[in-house]
């Protein structure tokens, strides 16, 4: 298994990784760790590959997996009943203050960003694609984390990079009609009224425009390295990699 280790200060209390497809024992398009249940690979090789994930991270319960449907919902994990939902949560972001419990984001070229504070107080996850990162996934998780935005620190897993993500004029100019620099992180692309786009780069402006400097990550594109990456872009159906990030018990 081939866990990537986000590189940033978190404070020691404070455990995250993101998964790649290496390892598992899904087959097919869906070959390797695939976390995705949604994705129709075998639901016994998914529920295989998230006990190696557990087992493999020593988890003390199942992470706490969410139905992500590019929106800009946070679900809250106050108590021990929250993480452990009858069903999955219809959310693209999650937040908690509870010890031992792993929230996850699950991706396969949209942007996946993990969070915590400083003092590892409080963790987060979200999911932006480009429709969240432009509604405000990433703003209304930090501000359900209730602390100030100078304190937090965040990190961007992989996704598809900026020489591989091809838009349309509306989506660059949904960004800039918020954000007029979101200019920025578009370059043409290959024909008329088609952009490169820059996930990490809108990522960052979003992020800063709140507060929020201490960022990480986004070095690795899911598109450009196919053994190591699902990339719905570039396979269509395919699995999904997943990031995750949890408070140790304080003893």
């Amino acid at each position: 298994m081939d866990l990537i280790r986000p590189d940033w200060p978190a404070p020691a209390r404070v455990q995250a990784v993101f998964t790649s497809r290496l390892g598992g024992v899904s087959e097919g398009l869906f070959a390797g760790l695939n976390l995705g249940a949604h994705v129709a690979d075998e639901p016994a090789c998914v529920a295989e590959n998230r006990r190696q994930l557990r087992e493999q991270l020593q988890l003390t319960q199942e992470p706490l997996w969410l139905t992500q449907v590019h929106g800009t919902t946070v679900y809250p994990v106050r108590e021990v009943a929250e993480a452990q939902p009858a069903m999955p949560p219809q959310a693209d972001a999650a937040v908690t203050r509870l010890a031992e419990v792993p929230l996850t984001v699950m991706t396969a070229d949209c942007l996946p960003v993990l969070f915590c504070d400083r003092i590892g107080s409080v963790v987060a996850t979200a999911h932006a694609g480009w429709r969240g990162l432009c509604d405000g996934v990433l703003e209304q998780t930090v501000a359900a984390m209730g602390v100030p935005t100078s304190e937090i620190l965040a990190w961007m897993g992989p996704a598809i990079g900026p020489l591989a993500f091809e838009v349309g004029d509306e989506v660059r100019s949904a960004f800039v009609a918020q954000h007029p620099a979101a200019t920025e992180a578009f370059v043409p692309g290959t024909s008329a009224g088609k952009w490169l786009a820059d996930l990490y780069c809108l990522a960052r402006q979003r992020l800063n425009a709140v507060g929020v400097e201490q960022i990480y990550g986004g070095q690795l594109c899911t598109f450009s390295d196919p053994a190591r990456f699902y990339s719905y872009r570039r396979d269509g159906q395919t699995g999904r990699m997943s990031g995750l990030i949890w408070l140790m018990a304080q003893n």
